[in-house]
Parts: structure tokens; sequence; C-alpha cells
């Protein structure tokens, strides 16, 4: 039939359409119910989000000629604001121990910043921890709290404002807003009240994973924060909390490895300074036993020659001990932190050689940084990165070694003339060579005292001339709007789902119809001359089934009457002519047809006589509303005569013979040779 050619029928989809039209209205029904479900029991989901800036400024250049020891790298900024170190200390600003919900019947009301009442507690059992427990007021100086461990409801009655012992915790309740708490005293039972006491720890691991960290501008060097969180309050809160502590901790990370060389050169003063009063006072003493107030030139001279030597060897000594405090650092750290490289490089005669070295390994950390963000630590690019920052840090190691060694060929050189003078100068007479010494010991250490401060000025000045230039360019506010579910979506995916649905209940109907609705259909699917086509009755057929005599001018009348035309062209000799009705199944119209059409003839003046032939499920003898005691059966078997078996109907020239009794072999008794004598 039409429905499975290639040929698409147009005229039999809109049949099936219409048809189906209840189906497809339920379907949309169904889509439209369940969106508005979906929104209405779906918890709103919400995005805060705020920008950053990051640049940096040193003004210690304004007062000292200090170098800019710190240089901004978004890369690691990046990385600090995702670490969860860093997350942990900004939401350590947030009251995140304890929530609080407003019960509802499906969804639960987090009243973040907005709860009527504020909850202290202490020495928390572990087995209470997100567990809602519930709280009314009966009164406004007592509470009722009650929770569920194990199927086992624990309730008390407390006290406002004190410290109250349950069974798993300590609480302390204070209410915020007098008034407020009375006027919604009528609503705590329809919207009980309940707080859950948090794992901290698990909260911030899960806000870890959904803080979301982008670059925006790497020209302006902007930052993009954000978070998605149920409740819009806190969202923004969250964000605005990182973004201040990340302004905070730029300066105290910034000042960290400063304070770590200031700490090196107190002990160093602190050492300095004892052996410079010790010699002081050694000198005075002297002094005052020999009775000298001033030395000779030659012996100035000599001492101002020691002390320019011993001058450069103390600030080789300290060279020697800040490149091994950068040494330390490289050997004991897996990934060189360069805050705490650059100010132990500052302003030292080696600084420009090794400053490069760290720059390059720098540059390699950072691009291994900005390469996690897309591949792997096992991918290859990554193992190529490591490759090239152990070479880079070997190559580091060998430069502060050869370093170590030029300071070592300086320190004998300059040992090796101290020597010299010393020989000479001990030659001297006692007292003036005792004095000398003295004095030569006092000006080694007041020189060395005197360069120590000089560098913690410095370093004091570096540190407290850094100002973090990282600005929040837009704060976060309170979102309005939540992301998801986002209504118009959800209503076009439901409806877009009935359609879809209504489009392969139609296909499937289409492909599976097998109804003729039209003699087109006939003429595609059975090469055979049409003799007519009966229209559906839509009344209510009579017993009898006759209905061309009731209203001959009807269009199931005239339907007969067509094919009665039709049947003349296909034979019209005169002499007795025989017509069959078959059909493959029951209930297609056999009977109906037969005695409208043999009605329709007898109108013609011609002799008809209807034989039921049905010998299964005989029906004519109900159309007729006769008795079926005889008929085709009883003819065929030999019991009864054909002309005792004719019965006339109301209709002139139409008589009948009904199937008779329905006989144990219908098929064996309709092929006998009685039945074409009997025709």
């Amino acid at each position: 039939i039409s429905n499975f050619s290639q040929e698409f029928d147009l005229g039999l989809f809109l049949l099936i359409l219409r048809k189906n039209l209840k189906w497809i209205i339920l379907f949309f029904i169904l889509g439209y119910a369940s969106a508005y479900v979906y929104l209405r029991y779906t918890l709103p989901l919400y995005e805060a989000s705020t920008i950053l800036q990051m640049t940096s400024q040193n003004t210690a250049k304004k007062v000292l000629d200090v170098e800019n020891i710190y240089e901004q790298d978004i890369a690691g900024e990046i990385e600090l604001l995702r670490s969860k170190v860093f997350i942990s200390k900004a939401l350590s600003k947030t009251n995140l121990e304890i929530s609080y919900f407003a019960k509802g019947k499906i969804l639960n009301y987090e009243m973040y910043t907005v709860s009527p009442y504020t909850v202290e507690v202490r020495k928390v059992d572990p087995a209470v921890v997100n567990v809602p427990i519930y709280i009314s007021f009966p009164n406004i100086s007592k509470i009722y709290t009650s929770y569920t461990i194990n199927d086992n409801v624990i309730g008390k009655a407390i006290e406002l404002n004190h410290w109250m012992k349950l069974k798993h915790l300590e609480v302390k309740v204070r209410i915020n807003d007098y008034s407020k708490m009375l006027s919604q005293q009528k609503q705590f039972q329809q919207n009980p009240y309940f707080f859950t006491v948090n794992n901290v720890s698990k909260i911030i691991d899960n806000y870890f994973h959904s803080v979301d960290v982008r670059l925006l501008n790497e020209a302006a060097q902007t930052i993009q924060v954000s978070i998605r969180e149920n409740n819009p309050k806190k969202a923004s809160d969250i964000v605005n909390a990182i973004a201040e502590e990340f302004i905070d901790y730029d300066v105290a990370l910034k000042a960290k490895s400063a304070n770590k060389v200031l700490e090196f050169i107190d002990d160093q003063l602190k050492l300095v300074y004892e052996n410079l009063r010790t010699s002081e006072n050694k000198m005075q003493s002297f002094k005052k036993q020999n009775k000298q107030t001033k030395q000779g030139d030659f012996i100035t001279l000599y001492i101002d020659r020691l002390d320019n030597i011993e001058g450069d060897l103390m600030n080789l000594d300290l060279e020697e001990s800040l490149l091994n405090e950068v040494k330390k650092t490289i050997s004991n750290e897996k990934e060189i932190d360069v805050y705490n490289l650059l100010p132990a490089l500052t302003g030292d005669s080696y600084q420009e050689e090794i400053s490069k070295l760290v720059a390059s390994l720098h540059e390699l950390l950072s691009k291994k940084e900005q390469a996690l963000y897309v591949v792997t630590p096992e991918s290859e690019e990554i193992k190529s990165l490591n490759y090239q920052i152990n070479i880079q840090q070997k190559m580091l190691l060998a430069s502060i070694q050869a370093l170590g060694n030029k300071f070592k060929t300086k320190k004998e050189g300059l040992n090796k003339k101290k020597k010299e003078i010393e020989d000479k100068f001990y030659n001297l007479p006692t007292e003036e060579l005792e004095y000398a010494r003295l004095l030569r010991l006092f000006s080694i250490n007041e020189k060395f005292y005197t360069n120590l401060l000089e560098k913690k000025a410095e370093y004091a000045i570096s540190k407290a001339g850094f100002v973090s230039k990282n600005v929040i360019l837009e704060s976060s506010t309170t979102p309005t709007t939540p992301i998801s579910p986002d209504k118009n979506k959800i209503i076009a995916a439901c409806l877009t789902a009935a359609v879809i649905l209504s489009t392969i209940l139609l296909i499937i109907r289409y492909l599976l119809h097998d109804e003729i609705t039209s003699i087109s259909e006939i003429n595609k699917g059975v090469k055979a001359a049409i003799l007519g086509i009966i229209p559906a009755y839509k009344k209510d057929i009579p017993v009898s089934q006759l209905l061309v005599d009731k209203n001959p001018k009807s269009l199931i009348a005239e339907a007969f009457r067509s094919i009665r035309t039709n049947l003349q062209f296909i034979s019209n000799e005169p002499g007795p002519k025989i017509i069959g009705i078959t059909s493959t199944v029951s209930g297609e119209g056999k009977t109906f047809v037969s005695i409208n059409l043999s009605g329709i003839i007898a109108f013609s003046d011609k002799k008809v006589i209807v034989l039921d032939l049905d010998l299964r499920k005989p029906k004519i003898h109900l159309g007729f509303n006769t008795e079926n005691t005889k008929g085709i059966s009883t003819i065929l078997n030999g019991r009864d005569a054909i002309e005792d078996c004719i019965n006339n109907s109301s209709i002139k020239n139409l008589d009948f013979i009904t199937a008779g009794p329905i006989p144990p072999n219908p098929s064996e008794l309709l092929l006998k040779e009685k039945l074409a004598q009997m025709f």
C-alpha cells in the first residue's frame, strides 16, 4: 500500500495526523507539565564573579636606588587564586560552620545572612555533622531543639543566650530581631527552621572545585574569578572574599622573602655587635693602662691598608653567605619560588648573572603551569618541560658553585696581602703593635656592623616601599537571575521533545498504516477493476442491516446503485449471474454488503437470492431476522431440498437461504459436487 511505497502521501499523512491529534496534544501537555515541575522543584543556580587587574609598584626606588625585586607573574597569580590553601584562607572570612534553613514541602531555603537567629556550637560530635537540627520557638525565652540520629529522635528544651548541652554538642542560640521573630511565630509550624553543623573542610573542597579563575585579557592583565552557588548572596560574598584576600595576600607574599633576608641580617648584627662592643672595651682599657691618646702616622697607614682589605673580606663573606642562602633554597625545594631568590640577589655583584638564570628558570616553570591547564602531568610536553627545568636548575647550581670558587680565590688573594702587611706590622714596638691590633679589630667590627646596617636599611626600605597595585576592577553584586535552570531553554527543550515524540508517533503510524482510505490506494496496490466504494455508515445500523429500502436516496443507497450499474458493464447478457462477496477476515462487512447489494438489485426487478456460505460464522439469518435451522449445510448433506430452504424477504424479488446449522467439517462440505449442482 502507499505508506510502503517510495512516494510520500501527504493526504494519508494528514489523515493520520487528524486521527492522532489527541495523542499529540497529550504530548505537548506532558511536555509543558514536565517543564513546570522541573522549574518548580529544581534549586536555582546563580553565578557571581569579580574582575581583578594584576599590577605592582615598588616606591622604594623613589627613596633609595634599589632594584624592583618583585616581578608580576600572571600565570603564577592564577595558580595562587586556584590553590586550595588560598581558597581556604579566603573562605575563613565567611561563616561556613553553620548553615540556616527554612524547610519547605519540596525544597529547603537557605537563610544565609537573613536568619532571625544565630547559633554557636562547640564540642561537636562527628555523628551530628550535616544532620538537620530543628529549632522552634514556643516562647521568646525558651526554644526547643530536635534532631534524628540512627532513627532515634533526640529533643531538648534550651534557654536563649546560654551555653546548653545537647547529647552530641553544646549550643548557644541568640535571636537577632525580636520583632521579626514574633511576627513569624505563626509561620514556624508551616515552615520549620533548622540548622546544620557543617564539615568545613568538605565544604572548602566543594568550593575549591567550583571556583573558576580565568584570564580575561593578557595585555591588560585582568583575571575573572567566578563561582556558582544555589544562594546568590553567598556566591557574591565568596568571590568578594577571594578578591579582598588576594589584595592582602599579595603584599604579605611579596614581603615574605624580604623578611627572611632581614632575619638573617638581624642574626648577624647581634653577633657583630657583641664583637664590636668587646673590641671597643679592650681598646679603651689598653689606652687607660698605657695612657695613650693617639697613634703615630705610620701605624695609621698600616691600619688603613688592613682596614681596606678586611672590608673587602667582609663584603666577600656577606655575599658568600647570601649566595649560600640562595643555594640552600634551590637545593631544598622541588620547585623554586623566585620571590625567595630575587631579594637575596638584590644589590650584589652577582645579581645580574644569577638573575638571568633565575628568570629563565621561572619562565620554564610558568610554561609548565600554563601547559598543565590543557594536558596531563604524564604528557610528553610536561616531560620535556621538566627536563628543561632540571637542566636549568643544574646550570643555576653550577653558576653558584663557580661564583663560590671565584669568591674563594679572591679571598685567598686578599688574605695573602693581609699576611704580608701584618708581617711588616708585627715588627713595630710591642705597645704600639698591641694598640694597632686592638684598633684594627675594632675597625673591622665597626665596618662590618655598618655594612650590615646598610643592608638592613636597604631591604627594609624595599619591603616597606612595596604597595600592591592589584585592584578589583569589578566587585561582585548579588545576582538576581539564575543561570540554571533557564526557563526559556527548559520549556523549549520539553516542547521540542513533544514535537519529536509526535513526529515519531506519526512516522510509525504512517509506516504501519494498513487501512484503505481511498480508491487511489486500491488502484496503486491492486491491478483490478473497481466497481465502487461504500462509505462508512456513522449511524446505528439496524438489526436487519438493510438500509437501501429505508432511505433510497441516501449516500449509501446511491453507492450501491453505482455498483449495480458497474456490474451491468461486466456482463449484461440474459441469464443468471453469480456474484461472490468475500473478505480475508471477519467483521469487514460481507453480510452488510450482501444484503444491501441484493436489495438494490431486487429494486430493478431482478430476481435475487442470497446464499450464506459462511458456514463457520453465519450471519445472514440475523440480517433477515429468521431462524437458522436449515440451509446450505443441510442441503449439501442431503437432509433438505433446495425448495424447502428458500426464504422470502420483505422486499419483492429478494429471497435468501441461510447457512444452516454449523457443521463439523465446513471446508470439506463446500468441496462436494452438490454445491455446483445447487448453483
